[in-house]
């Protein structure tokens, strides 16, 4: 009765709670997409454009993210065998224990007419299942705390689902050791299925189950136990038990238990601890149940849902309402795994400001309470906009997001929000996002102007030389000519030195694709820039538009066959000018 009675309360709890989460993922707005969309607006939406993906090619798309993603977490493989690994023990060890020993009744016992517990193979199989597990939080632990990986953050929900899922396999591997040694539980099996008459069998039998199935008994002494004794013990056990009961050796983990158990088994047993342990057990699978909705245990619905309707959904094709419920999700989709922050073309600059929100993992945990509450404080919310509009939208993190999560949009999309919502928007005016903003204005609907940034380049652009003389634009084309050291400036990073123009920098840069004749809007192109610089001409570079303009991807550095640092240069360049600006505001 108290076991139906916590099941059914577990079991109303998760669905209240998702419940709850349903409503928010069709009722909160990020962006455009959702403005002046209401619930049933959203879900009527999402609901008409399913039957459009099952009818249609796109459910092989589904079937492969599945199988790949889903199943075989292929992402994740790519990016790091060790963190692969941690997750496959975990994820299968926890699904198969589920379906095998959890839901015994309505899967084992249908699919394996001999199916009992306690024999072999489904003995061994429900510990090596279990052990899967446990050697995955391990390795979970290991690179938390003790791997020290780079701008690996771990929070209170990290902690929680380590400890929740440490607790339910551990409590299991517990409870099968006690019940290998408890006196009790052998009396009541013997009294339900083999109801000997005599006193003397069932304590041959019981000489028998503490040589062979470690049970620990007042009565027996194993050192006294006679080859009689246990021929008789072996002949009723042969008859009665051999059916059900395979030694407990195959369980390897329980019997380890209970080896632990073992000097104190008579004290434990009188204590009843095979029933402490089986209502903890129970206890702690229900608590991990009812709290699923509410903790980063969800990530095993939403993550499968972010990998697929990313897989399936372009913006320009998809309904923004289902954009705008897609990215709710995908907020509650994210691990907190940090495969984004240690890619970010960004991270140079957290490691300034110490502000973990510039970092993406630790920016999804922020943006998922602010867009549940609305309510984070002045300071958090600062903190919060600072990161988003120093996001150079390089695309990184949303090539590298083992949850399928276009962060991309997202960052657009909820400085959008920022934007529209009467935020101030200082931060805005010389971040990489205002040059970003007007590229892709048709893409992602931006209307404001961005006329703040235009003047503030313009301000600081008109202080040095631009180019207007030939022998500077000559310079920056000939590429014979050598360069000279009495003409390099001071930098802390002089790769510029190893340019010899061969344009891989100009040909991935954003900026450059995105006009007709950029030399024409831009000034200088990125080889040129470390052409002028090697040259000596410095205040040309600094007056050059494609020094503001620049996003900071990192693309032309990653793509640089000399290793020259271009970016890093750009930002030596601006913070050149910045102190500059400061010192003559002073005088």
């Amino acid at each position: 009765m108290t076991f139906d009675l916590l099941f059914n309360l577990s079991l109303i709890i998760f669905a209240i709670g998702m419940i709850f989460k349903i409503v928010q993922w069709f009722s909160c707005k990020i962006g455009i997409q959702a403005q002046n969309s209401f619930f049933s607006k959203r879900l009527i939406s999402s609901l008409k454009a399913m039957p459009g993906v099952i009818f249609s090619t796109k459910i092989i798309i589904i079937l492969k993210i599945f199988i790949l993603d889903v199943l075989f977490q292929y992402k994740i493989l790519k990016q790091d065998v060790l963190r692969w690994v941690m997750h496959m023990l975990i994820f299968w060890g926890f699904i198969l224990l589920f379906f095998m020993h959890a839901l015994e009744s309505v899967v084992s016992e249908k699919i394996f007419s001999y199916y009992y517990s306690t024999v072999n193979p489904f003995m061994f199989l429900r510990d090596f299942f279990g052990f899967m597990v446990l050697v995955g939080i391990i390795i979970a632990i290991c690179r938390r705390f003790f791997m020290k990986i780079h701008r690996l953050y771990t929070n209170k929900k990290d902690i929680y689902a380590i400890f929740i899922v440490a607790i339910i396999i551990l409590s299991g591997f517990f409870l099968e050791g006690a019940k290998i040694i408890s006196h009790t539980d052998f009396q009541n099996m013997e009294k339900d299925f083999s109801a000997l008459d005599y006193k003397e069998d069932i304590l041959a039998l019981e000489a028998y189950w503490v040589k062979y199935y470690g049970l620990v008994s007042p009565n027996i002494i194993i050192e006294q136990i006679s080859s009689e004794t246990l021929a008789a013990g072996e002949e009723i056990h042969n008859e009665s038990c051999i059916d059900c009961h395979t030694r407990p050796q195959a369980a390897f983990a329980g019997y380890a238990m209970s080896k632990m158990m073992k000097p104190v088994g008579g004290l434990l047993d009188s204590m009843g601890m095979v029933n402490i342990l089986y209502y903890f057990h129970i206890l702690a699978c229900f608590i991990g149940l009812a709290l699923l909705p509410f903790t980063k245990m969800l990530h095993m619905i939403t993550t499968p849902v972010s990998l697929i309707t990313n897989a399936i959904m372009q913006r320009d094709k998809s309904d923004p309402l289902n954009i705008a419920t897609r990215q709710l999700i995908e907020l509650d989709a994210c691990v907190h795994c940090n495969t984004c922050s240690k890619t970010c073309s960004q991270g140079p600059a957290y490691d300034v400001k110490n502000n973990v929100n510039i970092l993406p993992s630790e920016r999804m945990v922020s943006l998922r309470q602010y867009f549940k509450t609305k309510d984070l404080g002045s300071s958090k919310f600062m903190a919060i906009q600072e990161g988003i509009f120093l996001c150079s939208n390089c695309d990184r993190c949303t090539v590298v997001c083992p949850a399928g999560i276009n962060l991309k949009e997202l960052w657009y999309d909820v400085r959008e929000e920022f934007i529209r919502s009467g935020a101030s928007i200082t931060s805005l005016v010389l971040s990489p996002y205002s040059y970003n903003r007007t590229y892709n204005q048709d893409d992602f609907g931006a209307t404001l102007a961005d006329m703040p940034a235009k003047h503030a380049r313009g301000i600081i652009a008109s202080k040095y030389k631009k180019k207007s003389h030939s022998e500077d634009v000559l310079s920056l084309t000939d590429t014979s000519n050598e360069l000279k050291d009495n003409k390099e400036p001071a930098f802390h990073d002089a790769t510029f030195a190893y340019c010899f123009s061969c344009e891989n920098c100009t040909n991935v840069c954003p900026v450059v694709m995105n006009y007709e004749k950029p030399e024409q809007v831009l000034d200088l192109l990125p080889h040129q820039m470390m052409r002028s610089i090697g040259l000596g001409l410095e205040n040309l570079a600094l007056g050059s538009n494609m020094l503001w303009d620049c996003v900071t991807c990192y693309q032309c550095q990653e793509h640089c066959p000399q290793n020259v640092k271009v970016t890093d240069i750009f930002y030596e360049l601006k913070n050149k000018v910045a102190k500059d600006c400061f010192y003559s505001q002073k005088e």
